[in-house]
């Protein structure tokens, strides 16, 4: 059996204090962020155990889930999506760990403590978190992917929902029902998924030979990225495609506080076929996002990379589908 391994060893070979080392690990202030790094690279190479506990493959069977305390607290999808995680890694005798990441430690660029405590194989990052967390955490050495976001212009595993595809149907199903003046509602600079939600709006719209009327994008979301109160126009469009469920449900009830029906006077579509599509009345029509495919791809890839299998860096795209429902069902305008 080889000896076994100590801070005291890995404060040595660094030439700092196992203060210094311990506070790296645990994931506490006190380090710089390159020390940090250092400390927790050199501790994995050296095997250093910690907390962990291995099965008999030398790994924990962990995967740890980092999502971000903003979008987890305020994002129904992000649960759904979890849930198909555990059960996706149920499937390969796996089990999820999650940890929620705070804005301060986001800022701070504070390791989790599933990666200092070395709990862990491989990493599912989901919510939208920074680029320089991620790439601080990404350091430590651990296989990972990002589920539903990624970072543009960045080379990083990612799995996404096909937010292109999803604006486009949404927008091209409003055209065929007679809807020809139609919004957008959601903040596209946000996040990338909603910037494509919108280009596959306003893509459906250009082929119809429409163009889209500027006071006709309505932001729903303020600078930190949280729903805020919707400011409608003077003049109001035919229909409505918003960035998620949630937006669609608070729009009709402005809609209706006002005096319109829906879809009477207005239709209005949602995404991600969240529990607000249901809550809604009418009940919305929306793109559903398959997240239990979505959860399998990204399983499927963490694992091989456990397993050190040669594999290519990529971005796969999961394609949903259109549900549709009485909220953009009206009469054929022509």
């Amino acid at each position: 059996m080889g000896k076994t391994i100590r801070m005291s060893d890995i404060a040595k070979k660094l030439n700092i204090s196992v203060v210094s080392v311990s506070k790296a690990l645990a994931g506490k202030s006190g380090v710089s962020d390159e020390m940090r790094t250092k400390i927790i690279t050199l501790a994995r190479q050296m095997g250093y155990e910690g907390s962990r506990t291995h099965n008999e493959s030398g790994n924990t069977g962990n995967i740890g889930v980092l999502v971000s305390d903003h979008f987890f607290a305020d994002n129904t999808f992000y649960t759904s999506l979890y849930r198909s995680l555990v059960l996706s890694s149920t499937n390969k005798n796996l089990t999820c760990m999650v940890e929620i990441i705070s804005q301060e430690a986001e800022q701070m660029k504070n390791l989790p403590a599933l990666v200092t405590g070395q709990k862990i194989d491989g990493i599912a990052f989901i919510g939208n978190l920074k680029w320089d967390y991620l790439q601080a955490v990404i350091a430590c050495g651990l296989p990972y992917v990002l589920l539903d976001f990624y970072i543009p212009g960045s080379d990083l595993d990612c799995v996404l929902s096909d937010n292109l595809e999803g604006g486009f149907l949404l927008t091209k199903h409003l055209l065929t029902q007679g809807w020809h003046n139609i919004g957008f509602v959601g903040s596209i600079l946000s996040s990338a998924n909603i910037m494509e939600r919108y280009l596959g709006y306003q893509r459906a719209l250009r082929l119809a030979g429409i163009i889209p009327r500027e006071d006709w994008i309505l932001e729903d979301r303020d600078k930190n990225g949280a729903l805020m109160p919707l400011k409608l126009p003077e003049e109001l469009p035919h229909a409505f495609v918003c960035s998620c469920d949630e937006t669609a449900y608070h729009l009709i009830e402005m809609l209706e506080r006002r005096g319109f029906h829906v879809p009477e006077d207005i239709a209005v579509c949602g995404y991600n076929d969240s529990r607000f599509a249901l809550l809604c009345q009418p009940r919305l029509t929306t793109y559903q996002i398959n997240t239990e495919k979505i959860a399998e791809t990204a399983i499927c890839r963490l694992a091989q990379k456990i397993r050190q299998e040669e594999v290519e860096t990529m971005a796969c795209t999961i394609s949903g589908k259109l549900i549709i429902r009485e909220s953009s069902i009206g009469k054929i305008l022509g």
